[in-house]
Formats: structure tokens, sequence, C-alpha cells
């Protein structure tokens, strides 16, 4: 028996999951190498069955029929789910209680990228245990290879009827166009779309990986023209986009206006807000200050915490708060759900506040306080360079006594509004954000971000993006 090692490429291990680009820096030999480790963790955490999903991507079921027989000569047991969303994997894995669970998912990415996103004892596996898995694999560090087991389990239907027990819009019935780009969602988004009252249209519902109608990420704007074009040419009340593996969401309303997550956040927590008053509602560093200051007004406890899906739902394990979102389009449910995001069932959640309103989606955007804001800036830093940068410049504002927070890079607040700098997790870049209650504090707001990027020895992104 030939002794087991691996290599990833350094590039693959990210701090919230693990992908690459397929047949480059990603492929089978990999897959079955996060199977033989993580089953490994696994099993020396006490544990014995994980679950595993794949998504509609051409290159998904070669990759996860390699991480599977790396599961199972770890010795576990392997519930296979088979394909269908991210979150399914999710409900499969609280469910049926698995001790793991392994999602294939290139989730928005390019239709040649993929990768895994891991749960273990029911909470993300990120951070620090993605680099322990890579050291493992290098070593060996593995326990004695055994035959474990495999097991298909059909969760599909049981998934739709619980996300379906999600609507509380009584018997009003909406007209809704979906766009579902070609995700994974399609097959679930079919069946559900059975159970919720109205009258459904869906665009892009076949599964196919290639992406051929749009790239699947619902936080661009351009992605978003087929379904404002739908929206308008039906008359419909709402518009809902997913993501490639459907754990995010895009929203435009009635007009075609699209909705920000943050602005659908402040939906949701108000709804949220009536039937838990004073919960703790949590949004990422890069929302709006608008919606913060509306959870406090509708009697909230509004959260800042860090970027990324898996952070959010850790901290809301640790706080016990019913809703989170962040601005790339996750909605977090611990209210009537498990705590992990999931678009189909913020929808329906979603749905439901729409159906209950007196007024059509758009008056309730009108509503909401008018700001100005850049969109989120994203430009190359060395990855060498780009946490240095942020220190930098955090020492430099606390000498100068700036009303600031490091809770995920630096957002400083001032008469103008605020702006945003920090590093990313998984690329060599900086990403900045700044809003403004008018064009002109939006200007000086950029002109400070782009002083403190100079002392540093950064050029200024380009802005030319506009503002929303």
């Amino acid at each position: 028996m030939e002794a087991f090692a691996h290599g990833f490429d350094p590039t693959s291990l990210r701090e919230y999951d693990i992908r690459g680009v397929v047949g480059t820096t990603l492929g089978p030999r990999d897959a079955y190498a996060i199977g033989r480790t993580f089953g490994s963790v696994v099993v020396r955490e006490g544990g014995r069955t994980v679950a595993v999903g794949y998504d509609g991507r051409l290159s998904s079921p070669e990759l996860e029929a390699a991480l599977v027989d790396g599961a199972v000569a770890s010795g576990v047991e392997v519930l296979r789910v088979g394909r269908g969303p991210t979150p399914m994997l999710y409900f499969a894995s609280a469910s049926l209680k698995a001790d793991g669970a392994v999602m294939v998912t290139g989730s928005h990415n390019p239709p040649d990228h993929n990768g895994f996103k891991m749960i273990l004892g029911g909470q993300s596996f990120f951070g620090p245990r993605i680099g322990e898995l890579g050291d493992m694999a290098a070593r060996g560090d593995v326990v004695p290879e055994r035959v474990g087991s495999v097991r298909d389990v059909d969760v599909q239907a049981d998934y739709v009827e619980r996300l379906a027990r999600g609507w509380d819009g009584g018997e009003r019935r909406l007209k809704i166009a979906w766009d579902n780009g070609n995700g994974a969602a399609g097959e679930v988004l079919a069946e559900l779309v059975r159970h919720v009252p109205g009258e459904h249209t869906i665009l892009n519902g076949v599964i196919d990986g290639r992406f051929p109608a749009h790239h699947p990420d619902p936080t661009i704007p351009r992605n978003l023209m087929q379904l404002i074009a739908a929206v308008r040419d039906i008359g419909a009340d709402i518009g809902i986009a997913f993501d490639g593996d459907a754990d995010r969401i895009g929203v435009v309303d009635d007009r075609g206006e699209i909705w920000w997550s943050d602005q659908i956040l402040s939906l949701l927590a108000r709804d949220v807000l009536e039937a838990r008053p004073g919960s703790m509602i949590i949004a990422d560093v890069k929302a709006s200050q608008v919606l913060f200051d509306e959870v406090s007004r509708a009697g909230g406890q509004p959260m800042m915490w860090r970027s990324g899906h898996s952070p959010i739902k850790s901290r809301m394990a640790e706080t016990g708060a019913p809703l989170a979102g962040e601005m790339s389009g996750h909605f977090f449910f611990a209210d009537r759900w498990y705590g992990f995001d999931d678009g189909l069932y913020a929808a329906v959640r979603l749905l439901g506040v729409v159906a209950r309103m007196k007024t059509a989606l758009s008056a309730a955007h009108d509503a909401l306080p008018k700001m100005v804001s850049t969109p989120e800036l994203r430009f190359d830093c060395a990855d060498a360079r780009k946490f240095v940068v942020i220190e930098e410049v955090a020492a430099r504002l606390a000498d100068e006594g700036a009303d600031m927070t490091t809770i995920d890079g630096v957002r400083v607040t001032g008469a103008d509004g605020w702006w945003l700098l920090r590093a990313s997790n998984t690329q060599a870049m900086l990403v900045a954000r700044a809003e403004s209650a008018s064009p002109e504090g939006l200007e000086r707001l950029k002109a400070a971000l782009t002083v403190q990027l100079e002392r540093s020895g950064v050029a200024a992104p380009d802005f030319s993006g506009g503002s929303h």
C-alpha cells in the first residue's frame, strides 16, 4: 500500500474554502486529498459520517467522486446527497446529524473554477483549519487507511418541504420573476415554486455549468439585466436571482430597481424584530450606516462584523443573533431556520414580507434614506504587503484621533460619512468603499482614502465605476 502524501497548489488554500482553476491549480488528486485529510479530522474528533454534495459545474461530478474515495479511505460513512445547491447540503448535514460535510462548488466563480466548502460539527471549517489540511496532506498525517462506506441519501423533497414552511405571506399571490442563472438551484426551485403562492416565471432554470445566460453572480448589476427586463415585461412584484450554488441572492423591485444587500437586510431585520424585539442583527463591515441606523430604529441591536460567510456564521452562533447578512448577498437566518446562509430560504422569507406589505416594494425603497456610495472597489496589492498597509493606515489614523473601527480592516467615520479599507482574505488585493449623504461629501471621503493609500505607497483605486 502506497503511503499517502499530497501537495496542494498554495493558491488553492483560501481563508474560507479550497478553490482553484480546474486542470491548473485544482483537480481530482486534490479532491481525493481533501476527502482523505478532512475524513481523518472527522475520525480523530470522534465522528464517523460526512455528507457530500456537488453543484452543476461540468467538473463537479469527477471531483465529487474523488472526494468520496478519499473520505471512504479514511473509514467514514459518506452520505451522498447528489447535485443541488450548497444550502441543501447544509440542510442535509443538519437534518441527518452528519459529523462533517463537504460541498463541491465553484459558487459564483467562472465555469472553469471549482472548490470545496466544509462544515465540521455543525460549524464552518475555515481560517487556520484550511491551512492545517494542507499541512496534513503534505506530511501524510492521516488516519490509517480502512474502508468506509457510501450511502446515497435523497434529501431534495424534505429540503423543499422545509423551505416551504418558511412562507408566511398569507393568501396574497405575488407575481414573481426568478433567475436561476443556470445554477445548482434549478431542480429545487422548480419544486419550490409549486409550494409558494403566486404566479412564477423562471429564467435560466436548466442547470448548466457553462452558465450560458450570464455570469452567476447576482451582486453585479450587469448580471441582473435579464431579470430586470423580465420584471418590467410581466409587471412582476419582485425579481430574485441566485448565484451559482444558491447560497446568495440578488433582488430587484417592481420598478426593476436593484436592492443592495444591506437594503434587503434592513427589510428582513424589521420583520424579524417585530417577532423578536431587542435582538441582535449582524452585518458585515461593508454595509451602509443606514442599515445599522434602521436596525436601531426598529428596536434591534446592530452589530458590525468581519466580512465572509464563515466569520458571520460563527459570530451568529456565539451571540445567538437571529439574523445576519453581508454585502455579497449572503443572508443567515437562525430565526425559524438553522443559522446557515441559504438563498432559497431567504427568498421565501423575503417574499412573505413583500406579500404582507400594503404598498409596492418600490415604495419601501423610496422610504429608505438616500445615500451615495462607491461600489466595492478591489485593486491589486501584493499578499506580502496588503495587511501591512492596513496596519500602517490604522496607526496613522489612531495618532490623528480618528473615529474608526478595526474589526475588519479600517472603517473611518466622519462628518461626511464613512470609508473602509480592508485586505482581501482570498486575493492579492485591497478592498475599499465609501458612503456619504451627498456627492460632495463622497468626493471628500475618496480624497481622504486616497491620501492614506498614497502615504503607504499604494495607487488610488479607479473610482470611475460611479456611485449608487
